[in-house]
């Protein structure tokens, strides 16, 4: 074959009337789609970004508040959390009053300690709640141990109507260690002292 053969016919531009070509974008299209193409990516990154840093000093803070709540010494005014009550089956009646707890752990066992002031009627709701009785007090007795003494700094004076009791569960469950202040009967003073060993 000869090139006269193949006549080569040139290459023409579409006309604007055929819809080839686009005419050139104007500035305020061309900043409007930039604009909404960064508040996009500013979305993207930011929330996530926010997200975590919110996460982190929530994190930090209450990695404090458990750091603060190991480092204190001795008894705490206030309540033990629920959770702390049902994992260590210590059931603060509601009336109690001047409630004060501390907890402690180690690879031996965990152990939360706890002082309360109720009513009769409370007492024996707490005693019935960890699945003893008032008949399981033994009258001038105290059973908490020294160390547990030298940890809560409680003072078991000899002028006072003591009695106690000691509740054994199948481990993992804790046992309770007892020790009601009856001098007014009507408002007794419970020391309790629940361990749990694994």
């Amino acid at each position: 074959m000869i090139a006269a053969d193949h006549p080569v016919v040139p290459t023409q531009s579409p006309s604007s009337a055929d819809g080839g070509s686009k005419p050139p974008e104007d500035r305020r299209r061309v900043f409007k789609r930039r604009f909404i193409t960064a508040t996009i990516i500013v979305l993207l990154i930011g929330i996530p970004a926010g997200y975590l840093l919110i996460s982190a000093g929530q994190s930090r803070r209450s990695g404090k508040d458990k750091e603060a709540e190991a480092a204190a010494l001795g008894l705490r005014e206030g309540w033990p959390s629920k959770m702390q009550r049902r994992i260590f089956e210590i059931p603060i009646p509601g009336n109690g009053i001047g409630v004060q707890y501390y907890e402690t752990n180690n690879w031996k066992a965990s152990r939360m300690y706890a002082k309360f002031r109720t009513t009769s009627a409370g007492l024996d709701r707490f005693l019935t709640g960890i699945g003893t009785g008032r008949a399981a007090l033994e009258p001038g007795a105290v059973n908490i141990s020294p160390r547990d003494i030298d940890i809560t700094g409680w003072y078991f004076g000899p002028n006072e109507n003591w009695a106690s009791t000691t509740h054994s569960n199948k481990k993992p469950r804790p046992t309770q260690t007892i020790t009601v202040n009856m001098s007014d009967p009507a408002s007794p003073v419970v020391y309790v002292v629940s361990a749990a060993t694994p």
